[in-house]
């Protein structure tokens, strides 16, 4: 039987989804995740845990079009391992399927997901799972056995080390992956530092990240990234922009209006975040 992590981040899809996946015998649980982010976590878990832990996860049921990290981005971290868990990809988009292939997916579930098609979804991992655990052969003597729904080669890398050795590079993958934020750039999606984000300017529900080499609009609020980045420094001068504390190159007081400059940029700050700038920018200048 399968232990599934689902991942969208709309709602109402991800409840359906789970519902679904629930309500199939072959299912032995089904978690969700609304992010990316949540995701990695419960998936670094899984991995840390082993196969035969209380944490594992045998298929990830992935949304591609996600704020952040898409879907494909978590499939490609996930191909570091030797062996992640099986992927099936339920989008609402028909355009990205060749690429999941080349990820590996199981299978690929178009939105709106009907009934008997996640079944077929579901049988196809069981079935994948299951020609693995035959191919792996029987346990050899003295060696405990890895129940059929978990095969041995879903074992994180290090598993030979020990149940530890999967840990530092579970952790690891899921630190790289919170040290970038993927972007789109001609239909292709790449990987930018955040260390590398001097600020960022709100465009309505986008927000483009302006760095030294240029800039990047991502389809996430600038409040999300505000709450996302605040332990990285990040700070709200305006309702416009979020500036990184350490790029602020010069702190401007003219005629009662206070503005900074960040590189090439001189960017206003609001009446009512400007004491606190000042406040960082002094206990920056302080150590």
């Amino acid at each position: 039987m399968l232990r599934v992590l689902a991942v969208d981040d709309e709602k109402p899809l991800l409840e359906e989804l789970l519902y679904l996946l629930r309500s199939d015998d072959r299912v032995l649980s089904a978690e969700g995740a609304c992010d990316a982010t949540g995701a990695l976590r419960r998936i670094t878990r899984a991995l840390e845990s082993g196969p035969d832990g209380a944490d594992a996860i045998d298929v990830v049921f992935l949304d591609i079009h996600m704020a952040g990290l898409t879907g494909l981005d978590i499939a490609r971290l996930l191909a570091g391992f030797a062996q992640p868990p099986l992927i099936v990809f339920v989008t609402a988009h028909e355009g990205f399927a060749v690429q999941a292939f080349d990820l590996k997916a199981v299978d690929y579930v178009l939105k709106p997901v009907r009934p008997e098609r996640l079944a077929e979804a579901v049988r196809r991992a069981c079935d994948h799972l299951g020609r693995n655990a035959a191919a792996a052969g029987p346990a050899s003597a003295g060696t405990a056995a890895v129940p059929p729904a978990v095969p041995a080669q879903h074992r994180p890398a290090a598993a030979a080390a020990g149940p530890a050795g999967a840990g530092p590079a579970a952790a690891a993958a899921a630190d790289r992956a919170q040290d970038l934020i993927a972007v789109e750039l001609g239909g292709v999606t790449r990987f930018v530092a955040i260390a590398d984000i001097a600020y960022v300017e709100a465009q309505g529900d986008y927000a483009r990240l302006h760095t030294d080499a240029g800039s990047h609009l991502v389809r996430i609020p600038l409040s999300t990234l505000e709450e996302r980045w605040a332990a990285r420094g990040f700070v709200r001068i305006h309702r416009r922009h979020l500036v990184a504390l350490r790029r602020i190159d010069e702190l401007r007081l003219d005629a009662g209006t206070t503005s900074v400059r960040v590189g090439a940029a001189e960017l206003q700050v609001s009446r009512r975040h400007a004491r606190q700038l000042r406040d960082l920018l002094m206990r920056q200048a302080t150590g």
